[in-house]
């Protein structure tokens, strides 16, 4: 389904568990890449599986780096919601119970979204017109990159900043900046061999600091190496449980605010 004007970029798919009738919560799975690379294509099996655990999962496609340079994925993922929205009655959407997933660079674009719908002082340094009844009750960030300026990460910002890194820019996509009290619940993942691991700690601190309800947890062991994004790969074990307790957190969301 083409969500904005671009025929190539600007796509999605709607995944519907079968034999369950009625208004369902959807998850809105947002793709890693390191903003150069992938597509809702690579991204079919996973997002199909999270709908198996009763959820409708939107899996879409973003514009990418370097051609469209950092906020252009903030932009789409705006777009997505608006169009999630605006056909929630069609495909029987409950917007009460808005989740969103993302992992890896993925991760970092769900979560700088998500600061702009809570933080408004943050959302005055884009031009986005976010949709106003908009409300994501909780997200998993897995795998994610949430601070900009520690572990040399300039040379790889490069292919999508426009300025190729400066403080500011550094300033701006670094999530840990940008939550206030208002972020939504998180489910955080990581794993033993995950290259970004060190960046989850720091960000559950912040989610600490501002009494934000969280789960945080590191799968794998010594004797189970796990890697980054092994929750990906669907027929994995490991994954398996992963996932189950990741969408067991979106489910308890819903059963607290009952």
């Amino acid at each position: 389904i083409q969500y904005g004007l671009d025929e190539k970029y600007q796509l999605l798919d709607v995944y519907r568990p079968k034999g369950m009738n009625g208004m369902l919560p959807v998850i809105v799975s947002v793709h890693g890449g390191g903003w150069v690379y992938g597509d809702k294509d690579v991204y079919q099996y996973y997002c199909m599986s999270l709908a198996r655990r009763g959820f409708i999962v939107v899996n879409f496609t973003y514009r990418l780096a370097p051609k469209h340079k950092h906020p252009a994925q903030l932009e789409d993922t705006n777009l997505v919601f608006e169009w999630l929205l605006a056909h929630a009655a069609q495909y029987s959407i409950d917007t009460d119970k808005i989740f969103a997933v993302g992992d890896s660079a993925g991760a970092t674009i769900l979560g700088l979204y998500t600061a702009i719908l809570t933080n408004s002082q943050y959302a005055k340094q884009y031009n986005l017109k976010v949709p106003e009844n908009l409300h994501i009750r909780a997200l998993g960030l897995n795998c994610g990159i949430y601070n900009m300026h520690e572990g040399g990460k300039q040379s790889f910002l490069k292919a999508f900043l426009e300025k190729q890194g400066t403080n500011e820019e550094l300033d701006q996509m670094s999530l840990l900046l940008h939550i206030t009290r208002d972020f939504p619940p998180c489910f955080i993942m990581t794993s033993v061999k995950d290259y970004l691991k060190n960046e989850a700690p720091a960000l559950v601190e912040t989610l600490e600091k501002y009494e934000i309800p969280h789960e945080y947890k590191v799968y794998g062991s010594e004797n189970n190496p796990l890697y980054h994004v092994f929750h990906c790969d669907v027929n994995s074990r490991d994954a398996k449980i992963a996932n189950n307790a990741e969408c067991a957190f979106f489910m308890n969301i819903l059963k607290q605010s009952v």
